[in-house]
């Protein structure tokens, strides 16, 4: 019951940062870094460029982890190179959240890095 409560309500944070984020017509590099760290998170991208305003973004997104080695240059991994159109970019990224508990805790530290406040993640 707690876990789910926690994860409601880091939805609930990410989901309205994605949405202060949108709301300026004029978008900052910082929510710009917002929106790049969730379209990498949940496309599993190595790349991401963001068209604001002819609602295109742009990535490479990698197919095969099994290929990435830590240890090594990793020069020649299996990428698609991706060019997806958008009409509204507040409900685009929204639909990028997931809610199982790996991205839960990604979502949490977001919210700590862009929100500027404390928030407390915890059940009352």
């Amino acid at each position: 019951m707690e876990n789910s409560t926690i994860s409601i309500r880091i939805k609930k944070e990410i989901e309205n940062l994605i949405s202060k984020s949108c709301a300026n017509q004029q978008s900052t590099k910082k929510y710009e870094t917002l929106h790049v760290a969730l379209l990498k998170k949940y496309y599993n991208a190595a790349d991401v460029s963001i068209d604001y305003h002819r609602k295109r973004i742009a990535m490479d997104i990698v197919i095969d982890d099994k290929y990435y080695h830590p240890t090594k240059v990793n020069t020649s991994i299996p990428i698609l190179h991706a060019n997806l159109l958008f009409k509204n970019l507040k409900d685009f990224l929204r639909s990028c959240i997931e809610m199982d508990a790996k991205s839960m805790g990604f979502y949490a530290g977001l919210i700590r890095t862009f929100a500027k406040k404390d928030v407390k993640l915890t059940v009352v």
